[in-house]
């Protein structure tokens, strides 16, 4: 990146979408997509988990940014969503903060097919569509009303870290 791009970007930050994606350190959206200083606006955390800090986050990337798109990405083998269906299903329990963190996969492990081949990838993909349902249906009026009047869309996706695919989930989901 050259002098000039550097001090442009300085000046103001107009990214083209925002992502609420897990910390995994397998899951970098700005490389998993190739882009550059600027282009996307990335809250993390553990499990991406709607938090009050994700929340509010989300809600500066769109009211101060004017981001149009927010995409909620999971993925594969989550550590997080490994915790918590351990928590659910051997009753496991973790330390403090962690213990908080797993609280709130909790519903999307109980949401999951008991049955399928692979409950915690399950689990991740109820997550992303229950945090894109609570983004669509139950945020503050901050997001509400920019997707209301076609400014803002929430769309999830799924990254597969063995062939490097995502996977958009469409409005269904």
């Amino acid at each position: 990146m050259d002098r000039l791009r550097r001090l442009h970007l300085a000046a103001a930050q107009r990214p083209f979408a925002a992502y609420l994606s897990c910390s995994d350190s397998r899951v970098p959206p700005e490389l998993l997509f190739e882009r550059g200083l600027g282009e996307l606006f990335i809250v993390r955390n553990a499990g991406n988990t709607l938090c009050a800090s994700a929340l509010g986050s989300l809600e500066f990337a769109v009211t101060q940014l004017e981001v149009p798109l927010i995409v909620v990405m999971g993925h594969e083998a989550c550590g997080a969503l490994r915790a918590a269906v351990a928590v659910a299903r051997e009753q496991r329990q973790f330390s403090g903060n962690v213990s908080k963190v797993l609280q709130s996969l909790l519903p999307a492990v109980l949401e999951a097919d008991p049955w399928a081949p692979d409950l915690v990838d399950a689990a991740a993909l109820c997550n992303v569509r229950k945090v894109v349902r609570e983004l669509r249906e139950e945020a503050s009026p901050a997001l509400l009303g920019p997707q209301s009047a076609g400014k803002l869309r929430v769309v999830g996706a799924y990254y597969h870290l063995d062939s490097g695919r995502v996977d958009f989930l469409d409005g269904a989901d």
